[in-house]
């Protein structure tokens, strides 16, 4: 299944206190694991810099792709920016012939 990297940003009121940091993103893992059961979640970190939260999953198409970013504004992200990620080792295959 490809692997998709999501990036997302928070309104600024997303940050008023942990408990209401964690319901909001309690509600949103909630209602992405209805809304896309075939996604499968590889990882999920906080950041420092310009996007609050990388997601890394797998997901059938760019379809699912694009509705779980939708997901994520729906649910308070003021940006969520969706990128193909390639495997190292498959990369290394797609370019051998350059």
């Amino acid at each position: 299944m490809p692997v998709y990297v999501l990036l997302s940003k928070l309104s600024p009121g997303n940050f008023s206190d942990s408990e209401t940091r964690r319901t909001i993103g309690r509600d949103w893992f909630i209602t992405l694991k209805e809304k896309c059961p075939e996604v499968k979640w590889k990882e999920h970190f906080a950041l420092l810099g310009e996007y609050d939260f990388m997601d890394i999953y797998e997901a059938p198409d760019e379809k699912v792709a694009a509705k779980v970013a939708m997901i994520t504004m729906s649910k308070g992200a003021m940006s969520a920016v969706n990128m193909t990620a390639i495997p190292y080792k498959e990369y290394l295959e797609v370019i051998k012939d350059i």
